[in-house]
């Protein structure tokens, strides 16, 4: 039985993966698990970690700042070691290539090739 409007309207349209509530709803985690293969990247719990917080702030403000997408990151992932951190599991920089692996388009400013940026 259809539970929501969207079910109705579209039945037998994929499901939506509810650990990530607000990805885009073109994006699965197959997506994101080629994608990282083709980076070079095995995805752990905190990759994951990573793209929800990605996908989440996305879905309050459509373009995010990139530095105040680096605040939040580096404040989210604190005890771990903030964006050092993060800098370690994503090579190619936590906001480029966490935006590519949650299915978001970077934010202007997140790569930068003039300045030597990372990816």
């Amino acid at each position: 039985m259809a539970e929501t409007m969207r079910d109705i309207m579209n039945p037998g349209a994929n499901d939506h993966d509810t650990r990530f509530p607000q990805a885009p709803e073109d994006w699965t985690t197959a997506d994101a698990e080629q994608r990282a293969a083709e980076e070079g990247l095995s995805l752990s719990d905190d990759h994951w970690e990573t793209i929800r917080a990605l996908q989440g702030f996305f879905a309050k403000a459509e373009q995010p700042n990139p530095r105040a997408l680096h605040d939040a990151l580096d404040e989210h992932f604190h005890d771990r070691g903030g964006l050092k951190y993060l800098y370690e599991i994503f090579p190619g920089g936590p906001v480029a290539q966490g935006c590519r692996l949650a299915g978001l388009t970077p934010p202007a400013g997140a790569v930068d090739h003039s300045f030597g940026s990372v990816q």
